[in-house]
């Protein structure tokens, strides 16, 4: 057997001849002929002509191997080349096409075609639409591995923004410029409902989630063989805007917990403040979570809102089961509550003390003591930022800090308290550099954002007027709209909201008062129409 004259990939062109096949495989070209005749070695045809492929094939005797394919001109005079992609259930081949004005031109764009499906073997399930795909996607792969709120919200993203665009596009047709010309396009023209803050202009956290679908999706396919590649790596999204973190001074701490003690909300944001956890978690406790003797609470399920109902499901992730021990102080606090409490639950709903209570409910009592205060407005998350930032702040470390907030890995706690952590490291240095080196190295300053309000607090709590029945309620839902809502039960039985919004609690109020003087007017109205 004679040696090959080539060394490298590379050096091979894109089509061989004979005479090439011969002094590539170190054989006779009488040899190198039989063998490119041999049913499964990859090849093209050229009219008459038999070109070997530069790509490996299957050795089939039943099938054509995938990459393997041929060449022609068709009667308009362009060239066309096709290429096996894959195999339908019979054993059919699918095909690719390319096509160019010239034999040169086809050469090229067949050879990225060839490279793109290269140890491809598609299904005949590749002809499907995206929109197809994607809900097949969602109903058969998804549909019991994510959350119900989460499935709605991709359903939802599916159906009013990829399938008006891309829904009907062939899966294996989809591209990454059509995917990025996708994005850009909802961007300025996604929004459903127009409105005259933002117009048709969809929020960059929708496009971003839409991206997710179809990359998440789009991955899926790749492992069922419908697609070589995923289309959606590589698209370009709007930056994402990590939102500001609000922490609590110490000031604000103290008028908070006063506020909420007349608010008979006292228990729940001390223990929210003591421990850092997350909404869902700290209002699924159950009295039996919480051992009084070792002072150690074990966290093992969370709430959330599902249609307006209070699901109770299992934590997050599994680092989000975790034990954390209480303060001694904090531990004698529950003690005392747990005596004015009827329930199993920690923090029964007023209105059903069989049940949790409801996170929106609790979301706007968070804000409505806030105000009351005079403490800036925060999420309810920001309590759990707030603990994590005195937490470090005195001395514990993060690892420990991670566990106890159930962080998937320390890296994570890091990243979101890295301006903390950075802080530490330099006042970390220069005690290091005090005690070593024996400097006199001065502890660096903080800025006066960093300083702490360590001023007298001097603070009366509001008291709140007791609401008599059927007068509604008033919600502070941002720092410049009040809502007011009014909930009956209409002429039918059954229970229906009603609600009005305004600039300034004074201007809610007097709209709630005329707002419940209509609806009762109109349930009463109603009535005397059924029953006369």
């Amino acid at each position: 057997m004679k040696e090959s004259v080539y060394t490298a990939y590379e050096d091979l062109p894109l089509f061989l001849n004979a005479e090439t096949v011969a002094k590539l495989l170190g054989i006779s070209i009488s040899s190198s002929y039989e063998l490119m005749h041999e049913k499964g070695f990859p090849s093209l045809r050229i009219g008459s002509r038999l070109l070997p492929a530069l790509q490996g094939g299957d050795t089939m005797a039943k099938r054509r191997p995938s990459g393997d394919g041929m060449v022609r001109k068709r009667e308009d005079g362009r060239w066309e080349g096709r290429i096996v992609v894959g195999h339908k259930k019979n054993g059919d081949p699918i095909h690719r096409y390319v096509l160019a004005r010239t034999q040169k031109e086809l050469i090229v764009k067949l050879h990225d075609c060839i490279e793109m499906y290269r140890d491809a073997d598609l299904t005949e399930d590749s002809n499907m639409t995206l929109g197809e795909w994607l809900d097949r996607w969602i109903n058969e792969y998804m549909i019991f591995t994510i959350r119900e709120s989460t499935l709605d919200s991709y359903k939802a993203m599916i159906k009013n923004q990829i399938k008006p665009y891309l829904g009907d596009r062939p899966l294996s047709a989809l591209t990454t410029q059509e995917l990025q010309k996708f994005y850009n396009t909802i961007k300025k023209n996604g929004r459903v409902k127009p409105d005259k803050l933002h117009g048709t202009e969809l929020a960059d956290r929708m496009v971003r989630g839409c991206h997710s679908v179809c990359r998440k999706g789009l991955k899926k396919s790749v492992k069922e063989r419908l697609i070589r590649v995923n289309s959606a790596i590589g698209c370009k999204l709007p930056p994402k805007k990590a939102r500001e973190m609000q922490v609590l001074t110490q000031n604000e701490i103290i008028r908070f917990l006063h506020q909420a003690n007349e608010e008979g909300c006292y228990e729940l944001f001390l223990l929210e403040l003591g421990t850092g956890m997350r909404r869902g978690e700290i209002l699924a406790l159950k009295w039996s979570d919480l051992n009084f003797k070792t002072g150690e609470l074990h966290i093992e399920r969370q709430v959330y809102i599902i249609k307006a109902e209070v699901i109770i499901s299992e934590p997050k992730t599994k680092a989000s089961i975790r034990t954390v021990i209480l303060p001694p102080s904090l531990l004698k606090t529950l003690v005392a509550y747990k005596e004015t409490v009827d329930s199993e639950w920690m923090f029964p709903s007023p209105t059903d003390n069989g049940r949790p209570r409801n996170p929106s409910s609790v979301r706007k009592r968070l804000q409505l003591i806030l105000e009351r205060a005079g403490c800036k407005k925060v999420r309810f998350h920001d309590l759990r930022h707030t603990f994590a930032t005195m937490a470090l702040e005195h001395g514990m470390d993060v690892k420990t800090l991670s566990a106890t907030i159930g962080h998937v890995s320390s890296a994570t706690t890091l990243d979101i308290y890295s301006h903390i952590t950075d802080t530490m490291q330099r006042q970390a240095a220069v005690h290091i550099d005090r005690k070593i080196g024996g400097t006199d190295a001065r502890m660096p300053t903080m800025k006066r954002e960093e300083r702490k309000d360590t001023s007298p607090v001097e603070f009366t709590p509001y008291k709140p007027k007791i609401r008599k029945p059927g007068t509604g309620c008033v919600t502070m839902i941002n720092d410049h709209l009040y809502e007011g809502r009014y909930t009956p039960t209409n002429a039918y039985g059954k229970r229906e909201s009603h609600n009005i919004y305004a600039k300034t609690r004074e201007e809610c109020e007097e709209k709630l008062t005329e707002m419940i003087v209509q609806v009762k007017a109109q349930i009463k109205a109603e009535k005397e129409k059924m029953t006369g």
